[in-house]
């Protein structure tokens, strides 16, 4: 996996691995170790205190669910989580990937305990029911990109920890991964230290893996989508208010302030709202 320095970033050829090499990059240190002990401790705060929440993927280790603990919403439960989505390397990647418009699908954290089962080897939001590929339009490919995923490490990312195994190059072809694929013989780990973050097309096949270490493994996930593309997560709907009034320009971009529609044109403003005069 090519590896950069926030003073070392080469936007263009970032998107070239994402789109055209290995599907995925890994980003050194964007975060300090004072802002990932704060995330870590506002999540387990929140995975201790509630019940459990929805997941995907699990597939046959569903009986164990108890043991990968989703937390979603994480805006509303910390600003470094807004630093962490807006930060400045992340933001300027993403404009030359997505486009200056686009926003945010979903932030969550991922907190999978020792004994945590892993998961069945998928593709992420919008495509991630691409095992159902005649719900899609047809020709759908990925020869541009719908998708952006940020893992945000909290703790050591090691083949005994279950660090997220991806196989290289697969974003290229668009499709669900089956078993005819061999995805464990050919997948490599997405090996990272708390700080790091590894931001790579959800269009490459990849799964957490089980943890069989002795220490719980921890991220924080986000995803970016172009403007246009339907958010997984209702964010300004579960956002107080004050929140949504104090929210950054750069904020309210990834909350789609920026995109008006669907829109109920009956009500619209009687203008041109469309076209370059």
């Amino acid at each position: 996996m090519l590896s950069f320095h926030a003073d070392d970033v080469d936007p263009e050829v970032i998107v070239t691995e994402l789109l055209d090499g290995g599907g995925a990059v890994m980003l050194k240190g964007l975060f300090t170790q004072d802002e990932i002990a704060e995330a870590r401790r506002i999540i387990l705060m929140h995975s201790d205190a509630e019940a459990a929440k929805v997941t995907h993927f699990q597939g046959a280790a569903g009986d164990r669910m108890d043991l990968q603990r989703r937390v979603w919403n994480l805006l509303a439960k910390g600003a470094v989580f807004s630093r962490m989505a807006t930060h400045p390397v992340l933001m300027t990647i993403l404009r030359h990937f997505l486009g200056t418009g686009f926003i945010m699908g979903s932030i969550a954290a991922n907190r999978i305990l020792p004994g945590g089962p892993g998961q069945e080897p998928h593709v992420d939001y919008p495509y991630w029911d691409f095992h159902a590929p005649e719900t899609h339009p047809t020709r759908l490919n990925a020869s541009f990109p719908m998708n952006a995923q940020v893992t945000v490490v909290l703790d050591p990312f090691t083949e005994a920890s279950g660090a997220t195994a991806y196989v290289p190059g697969t974003q290229t072809a668009l499709r669900y991964p089956g078993p005819e694929d061999d995805f464990h013989g050919r997948a490599v780990r997405m090996i990272a230290e708390p700080g790091d973050t590894v931001l790579f097309f959800g269009a490459a096949w990849h799964c957490a893996m089980p943890n069989r270490s002795d220490h719980e493994r921890c991220a924080v996930l986000v995803n970016y989508l172009p403007k246009w593309v339907k958010p997984l997560e209702d964010m300004p709907g579960a956002l107080p208010a004050a929140f949504l009034d104090g929210a950054s320009r750069e904020l309210r971009q990834l909350l789609g302030f920026d995109y008006p529609y669907p829109e109920v044109l009956d009500r619209a403003d009687a203008v041109n709202a469309e076209g370059r005069a």
